[in-house]
């Protein structure tokens, strides 16, 4: 069985476990309000849209690489962990000003329709800090022993922490030009902490050695610096029909993923047009071929891709030497070899 298949194979398990929270939520907010019912729904819709389940996969995984069985409680906790990537996301479509996510609106957008702008943004904001409120009352409730619990607790909310010093960190670097170490600090509290946060959780409460635990957190940190290295080339190179939104949106908001700082940093002539194209509305296909071949030309796709294959290699060494179950081994091996693989067509 495939990486794939697996995530889809458990993902069903955990989105069973999911519908449970939010029928609880919404069967409360029925007797409370009608509109805080409609809230609890969006938030459901939002979440249960088509989508791999990743950061919760991987806290399953890696509990049943240490633990070797797959329980309610574990399902608990990764409900969770899904209630807790809902959370970030809502808050980043906000900050980006991402109008459709996963093909449909974002939760900002919903709720500006019939009312304005101020009130999306609002009801957005608040649902974000509700969606990781859950997550916290799931894990807590979850049945696993209260220290692990209260380990769980504060791995979370240090990764909460993390997540949202990157989006600061994120949001600043579309006013000022970054290097590669400033682009690593950023990296190192998104993705990285969103992987060391799911593994890390799942290690702990599935009683991994502490040794192993080391091992797991630094395994993490580079496979999240490999998907964000990987999402970020996507998000410049693929089309719309194969990422399910306009191509370059971050050079339009001008943000500063791995491939743009190597592109800037070369100090080619033509790389200021990149800047010249922030905060345009929509890139003809004349100007998303242009940005395409001067971040190929600057040498800026060959060094992204470059190194995210040593984060990847590195991250698949360190995975070898864990003492979890070997499918766990070969399920993030055929993960991080994907990840790795993936970005070959683009040239």
């Amino acid at each position: 069985m495939n990486w794939e298949s697996i995530i889809d194979e458990y993902g069903l398990l955990i989105e069973k476990k999911l519908e449970e929270v939010f029928n609880n939520v919404i069967n409360y907010a029925d007797k409370y309000h009608p509109f805080i019912s409609k809230a609890y729904s969006s938030l459901r819709e939002f979440s249960f849209r088509k989508g791999k389940r990743l950061a919760s996969c991987s806290t399953l995984l890696t509990y049943k690489g240490y633990a070797g069985v797959i329980d309610e409680r574990i399902l608990s906790v990764c409900s969770g962990i899904e209630l807790y990537r809902q959370s970030i996301l809502i808050h980043d479509d906000l900050v980006d000003m991402e109008e459709m996510r996963r093909g449909g609106k974002t939760i900002h957008r919903v709720f500006a329709e019939g009312f304005d702008k101020r009130l999306g943004e609002g009801v957005a904001i608040f649902l974000g800090d509700i969606a990781y409120s859950l997550a916290v009352q799931t894990i807590m409730d979850s049945g696993f022993p209260r220290n692990k619990v209260n380990d769980a607790v504060r791995l979370l909310s240090e990764g909460y922490r993390e997540v949202n010093e990157s989006q600061i960190l994120d949001l600043l670097f579309e006013y000022k030009d970054v290097n590669v170490e400033e682009w690593r600090i950023m990296a190192s509290k998104r993705a990285a902490s969103l992987f060391k946060v799911t593994m890390l959780m799942g290690g702990i409460l599935g009683e991994a050695p502490r040794e192993d635990l080391e091992l797991l957190k630094e395994a993490a940190v580079r496979i999240g610096y490999a998907f964000d290295i990987q999402d970020d080339i996507i998000d410049t190179f693929a089309s719309e029909e194969q990422y399910g939104r306009p191509p370059c949106r971050d050079v339009i908001l001008g943000k500063k993923p791995l491939h743009i700082v190597y592109t800037l940093e070369a100090q080619e002539p033509e790389v200021r047009t990149l800047k010249n194209l922030k905060n345009m509305n929509r890139l003809s296909p004349e100007d998303i071929e242009k940005i395409r071949k001067i971040v190929r030309l600057s040498g800026g796709l060959d060094n992204a891709k470059r190194d995210l294959k040593t984060y990847a290699e590195e991250a698949k060494r360190l995975i070898s030497k864990t003492s979890m179950e070997n499918d766990v081994k070969n399920f993030f091996n055929h993960l991080i070899n994907y990840i790795e693989n993936s970005l070959d067509w683009y040239k």
